[in-house]
């Protein structure tokens, strides 16, 4: 940074999914442009602190597992022995090659990386101001014709439940514990709650998971719900639904939650080592200097947007910090459009077809709408359903939870809802995407070959199963 300020085409204030795809493509596109990130590494929560370790630590605590109890059936005589240590060393090395992976497109497609807080200063004639902030105090501007704001979201907190380091956690600090608690308490039935709880679970750990609402993962399909938690139950996971979290109590011995029922009701406690509040996640848009351009959030922190663009002159915003899924691929179409629309070129969303993955064992994914959603809108629509146990490759591999179930109009068979609980779930549900952004119908996967034995072929017997036609295994 010099005294002079840099005038760019694009300054992107967040590194995160949303903000280096929106960077690359905006160097592709032979733009002057900047990304202004806080962090000492790139990628945002996703990759530093969320969607990419928690992954690996699901990968290693699958296979911990599998050694424990499923390799002696199969022929493989194994003792596992866990260490911990190594574990979290591993998924460290795994998100470092991806920050540098990072760097690396940045250099390539010349993005110049700022490294510190960035906040919007107004205006100087036609060009916005960008303050960025370095680590030691000293503050630098640079001008910019526009501005994308993407600086994604951060957990939301718990009234009446303060974070302590290793005993109350968000998501970050459930990461990195230095050791498997006895006994793990989740707060918050949703996602990311249920695939962290699941990690410490594999590992060795007691985990019951506390929901405000009485039904977990809101969004989901009931029906995929349902089948989810008994699933979960039966690998030992325990749920008390319908139950409100009122205080929280630290000491030596571990923490107290203060519960009660949701609805009203008597109050009680429940103790466990750790607590991890996984409640969801809010924009992360304090402190960014909206002001100074005429901006405000909702009363959720939410930035209006129309295709991206705000309502100031010049600025744009994507990702977390607008309306719509908080999901990283979401984000990342978000980044792309919103630079193609800048560069003067077609750019959109079709947010009915951002696909949803809980990366459990089994996973769960869903895309376009649920069954809930066409019966509350009185539309409609044939079901096709067809099981994982009826699966040859699942069988074969002993992945036989779960199914799939189709959902089309009931008048021209166009693909409304794909919903799928089983082995590679999240892999299984970009076939269903992609039928439904051509406006596929579901006899058009019914009559598409799927090799065999895969447990694609489930998609497409689920598929046949909308005309009845379905040949189970």
């Amino acid at each position: 940074m010099t005294d002079t300020p840099s005038t760019f085409d694009v300054v992107i204030i967040g590194g995160g999914p949303g903000g280096y795809n929106a960077a690359i493509r905006a160097g592709q596109l032979g733009m002057k442009v900047a990304c202004v990130e806080m962090r000492a590494t790139l990628g945002g929560t996703c990759l530093n602190v969320g969607c990419m370790p928690s992954k690996a630590l699901l990968h290693a605590s699958e296979l911990y597992e599998a050694a424990r109890n499923d390799f002696a059936s199969i022929g493989i005589e194994v003792k596992p022995k866990l260490n911990l240590a190594q574990m979290m060393a591993s998924k460290d090395s795994s998100v470092e090659q991806l920050t540098k992976g990072i760097q690396f497109l940045f250099r390539k497609n010349k993005v110049e990386w700022l490294q510190g807080r960035g906040r919007l200063k107004g205006r100087e004639g036609d060009l916005n101001v960008v303050e960025i902030e370095a680590a030691d105090g000293q503050r630098a501007k640079v001008l910019a014709r526009n501005v994308v704001i993407a600086t994604g979201s951060e957990p939301t907190p718990l009234p009446g439940v303060a974070f302590e380091d290793g005993k109350v956690v968000d998501s970050t600090g459930a990461l990195s514990l230095g050791a498997v608690p006895k006994h793990l308490i989740v707060v918050g039935a949703g996602i990311i709650g249920l695939e962290l709880g699941s990690v410490w679970r594999r590992l060795g750990a007691e985990v019951t998971v506390i929901e405000y609402l009485d039904r977990i993962t809101p969004g989901m399909d009931s029906d995929l719900a349902k089948a989810f938690q008994r699933t979960l139950e039966k690998q030992g996971m325990s749920f008390r639904l319908g139950q409100k979290v009122t205080a929280a109590k630290a000491g030596k011995d571990g923490v107290r939650l203060g519960i009660e029922p949701a609805s009203g009701g008597e109050a009680s406690e429940i103790s466990g080592d750790v607590v991890l509040v996984a409640i969801g996640r809010r924009p992360y848009t304090a402190d960014l200097g909206l002001e100074t351009v005429g901006l405000k959030t909702d009363a959720r922190g939410f930035i209006a947007q129309d295709h991206f663009r705000t309502e100031a002159p010049g600025i744009w915003a994507i990702g977390d910090v607008t309306h719509g899924p908080m999901l990283a691929h979401k984000a990342e179409e978000d980044a792309v459009a919103c630079i193609e629309l800048i560069a003067g070129k077609a750019g959109h969303v079709d947010y009915g077809l951002v696909p949803s993955v809980v990366y459990t064992a089994p996973e769960v994914a869903w895309v376009g709408r649920t069954e809930d959603q066409l019966k509350a809108e009185g539309l409609a629509y044939k079901a096709g359903k067809f099981p994982f146990a009826a699966n040859s490759r699942a069988k074969i591999n002993h992945e036989t939870d779960g199914f799939v179930k189709v959902l089309a109009d009931a008048a021209t068979d166009r693909i409304l809802g794909v919903h799928i609980m089983g082995p590679q779930a999240g892999e299984l549900i970009a076939e269903a995407a992609l039928a439904m952004a051509f406006g596929g119908a579901s006899e058009d996967i019914a009559r598409t070959c799927h090799a065999h034995p895969t447990r694609s072929e489930a998609v497409r017997q689920a598929a046949m199963g909308v005309e009845g036609w379905t040949m189970q295994a």
